[in-house]
């Protein structure tokens, strides 16, 4: 819930409204900080007990459970979290020593993700054997959406595993988990994948019943079918359209990231946001950008990656 708190901030870089949140996003942060415990084979500090939305996981016994120490979400999530509570006192000038405490804290947090020995991420602190590889949660891989623990320019080796981590879960399921998928090959850069369950996401879908598993599309009235209905797969393919255009989470703003061939002959788009309150114009051809705009309410130097390179730009005014 906070990182939804942070992005509000993150793409408006209102002060006063961070200053609002401030106390929000502490209150969270003191609560991890009070609950993690050292796990015994490790060290490292985990919340305990907890699970990994939604799936199980095969003990040495042959028995099952999906209660267990330090599962991957949560440890992307305390560690994201005491990552922009950190940033957030700096930048108010407030609480030295709470960031001195999350600061020595994020030293034994789990990292972002730990490479399991076929090469994905692993879901939980230990490497589990998962009783559905192809369930659709990917709860594991928050850490590269929504947020920006993983990515191929700062991780690369985590962003590949990722990408093993997706093949094994497959494409399908109920459409909010297909827009979530869309979301990570999009972070990925893979274009093409992304085009391809973007198509997945629009498939006619008539059944109204209760489906957990696979055959996620639309209803004709163009709702996302869960099914039955689900809004997040409509909010999520929207944002992982967005993505694909247009990403600014890895400190400068990347305009293509993920073009699909489908999508390369030309195209142009207005308004996108970027964070640090920017707004982008701009069109391509044949896969290249050949004119774009960076807008802002004061010009600002920035970072701006196109056609493979990065370079500093002054913004434009609104």
């Amino acid at each position: 819930m906070c990182n939804n708190l942070w992005d509000h901030y993150a793409f408006s870089n209102d002060i006063a409204y961070l200053k609002s949140i401030y106390p929000i996003l502490k209150g969270s942060a003191e609560f991890y900080k009070s609950v993690l415990t050292k796990d015994p084979k490790t060290g490292w500090l985990v919340t305990s007990p907890s699970v990994s939305p939604e799936n199980t996981f095969y003990l040495p016994n042959g028995k099952t459970a999906s209660i267990c120490m330090g599962p991957t979400i949560d440890n992307q999530i305390v560690r994201e979290l005491f990552g922009n509570v950190i940033t957030a006192s700096k930048r108010l000038n407030v609480d030295p020593e709470f960031r001195r405490e999350l600061e020595e804290k994020l030293q034994s947090v789990p990292p972002p993700g730990v490479v399991s020995k076929d090469g994905r991420i692993q879901e939980w602190l230990e490497d589990y054997k998962e009783t559905e590889p192809q369930h659709r949660h990917i709860s594991h891989l928050y850490g590269l959406y929504p947020a920006s623990l993983i990515t191929p320019s700062s991780t690369p080796a985590l962003a590949e595993a990722a990408k093993k981590t997706l093949e094994v879960r497959g494409d399908d399921g109920p459409s909010w988990s297909i827009a979530y998928k869309l979301l990570f090959w999009a972070r990925l850069h893979d274009g093409n994948r992304a085009f391809k369950l973007f198509r997945e996401i629009l498939k006619p879908k008539f059944g109204t019943d209760i489906n957990y598993g696979a055959g996620g599309g639309v209803y004709p009235n163009m709702l996302s079918a869960g099914p039955p209905f689900q809004i997040d797969g409509n909010f999520g393919a929207a944002a992982g359209f967005a993505e694909m255009l247009l990403q600014s989470h890895d400190g400068y703003i990347e305009l293509l990231p993920a073009l699909p061939d489908a999508w390369k002959k030309q195209g142009d788009i207005k308004g996108l946001k970027a964070r640090g309150n920017f707004t982008v114009d701009f069109k391509w051809k044949d896969g290249k950008v050949v004119s774009y705009k960076v807008s802002s309410p004061k010009p600002e130097k920035i970072s701006i990656k196109l056609n493979g390179k990065i370079q500093e730009i002054l913004t434009s005014v609104l």
